[in-house]
């Protein structure tokens, strides 16, 4: 390819990306590749597959901004079947691990659909409010509560309460935002409230114990409590400006578990101190509202949908995450977004702000 070729792929490429939230987002991988080169014990290996699973979800994220918001709409009906058959799929022939049937062998590989579901749900509800926009009545809310049940409740057997909490909040996300009344939200709230003791009784026994961890980690220190124990010290022993990078005790010595997934804040935080977490947390916060702002300025009721519940997807991921690594919440198994490391949830997340930049440089009106 020539070099004039080559410029007009490129400048066709970047017409479609919104440049502030790039340079957000590569400043918070930048940020995530040093705390994960720290928390695998300076591994050239782990080093090596984090760069590439940055690599493929920054080309993903490039392919899908390119993608015009009328053309992702209509991705929006079979992928949620498409997810939905894979999840069933999942209750029949699911592979067990760690005695959660999540994963779908498919000879040459094994997928986990519950990623999948994470857009293709959001797509479903925002294609479906989008086409009955002229006449939204209290049905169609009732449908797409129904479309969110059905994957909500085929997670939750599996059983994966983290993720299908996420789906839940998701889902309701974009009811929220087509304008679900005040009235009905505070009467679902109640219901749940209502409903805990049920909720409770349902419960795995490894889940409740999990709950009752977080009020009392020193009943089981070395069992149950030790994730939440560990992850508070090494927060804590970061003090104002941290011990400084690579230099963590807790992490170097291997205190903290599942310190590059899961835990990679207990160890940010230790190594970087209380201002590097805030200041971490003030850049999450500018992404969200970025975020928040292409959707007010989206053209289309399906683009103000899919931005909105973007947005509010990635900061709930970062409540949750950070919420449970500081001790404020159950232990549930979520990744801190686009620091932890792991190339399934980066893409997944990455197709999302790939939609984001779409959302804000096509200014095309879908049809109704």
């Amino acid at each position: 390819m020539n070099q004039p070729a080559i410029k007009r792929v490129v400048l066709g490429v970047s017409r479609h990306v919104d440049t502030l939230l790039l340079v957000l987002l590569v400043i918070l991988l930048a940020a995530s590749t040093a705390t994960v080169f720290s928390a695998s014990g300076e591994s050239a290996a782990r080093l090596a597959g984090h760069l590439t699973n940055i690599a493929v979800a920054m080309a993903v994220l490039l392919l899908v901004a390119n993608i015009p918001p009328h053309i992702l709409a209509k991705l929006g009906p079979p992928l949620y079947a498409l997810a939905l058959a894979l999840l069933v799929g999942v209750a029949l022939f699911g592979e067990i691990r760690n005695g959660s049937r999540r994963w779908l062998p498919l000879g040459f590989t094994s997928i986990q659909p519950s990623e999948l579901m994470k857009i293709a749900l959001p797509l479903m509800l925002a294609w479906y409010f989008q086409r009955h926009e002229a006449a939204l009545r209290l049905k169609h809310f009732g449908v797409a509560a129904l479309l969110i049940l059905v994957p909500f409740l085929l997670i939750l057997r599996q059983p994966d309460l983290g993720t299908s909490m996420l789906i839940g909040a998701s889902g309701f996300y974009i009811l929220f935002f087509a304008g679900l009344s005040w009235r009905i939200i505070a009467g679902l709230g109640l219901a749940g409230a209502r409903a805990l003791p049920v909720v409770w009784n349902l419960l795995h026994d490894y889940q409740r114990q999990r709950v009752l961890t977080l009020f009392d980690p020193m009943s089981d220190p070395l069992g149950a409590g030790y994730h939440i124990i560990q992850s508070t010290i090494a927060i804590g022993s970061g003090g104002a400006f941290g011990k400084g990078w690579l230099s963590g005790t807790q992490n170097q010595l291997d205190f903290v578990p599942e310190r590059t997934t899961d835990f990679i804040f207990a160890v940010f935080s230790e190594e970087f101190g209380l201002l590097g977490a805030l200041l971490l947390l003030l850049l999450y916060l500018a992404i969200v509202a970025r975020g928040l702002r292409i959707a007010e300025l989206a053209p289309s009721l399906f683009a103000r949908l899919m931005a909105g519940a973007i947005s509010m997807n990635f900061f709930t991921y970062i409540f949750v995450n950070m919420g449970m690594v500081s001790g404020i919440l159950p232990v549930v198994g979520v990744p801190l977004p686009l620091m932890s490391y792991g190339g399934t949830a980066m893409v997944t997340l990455m197709i999302g702000f790939g939609m984001l930049m779409s959302m804000a440089t096509h200014r095309k009106l879908l049809k109704t």
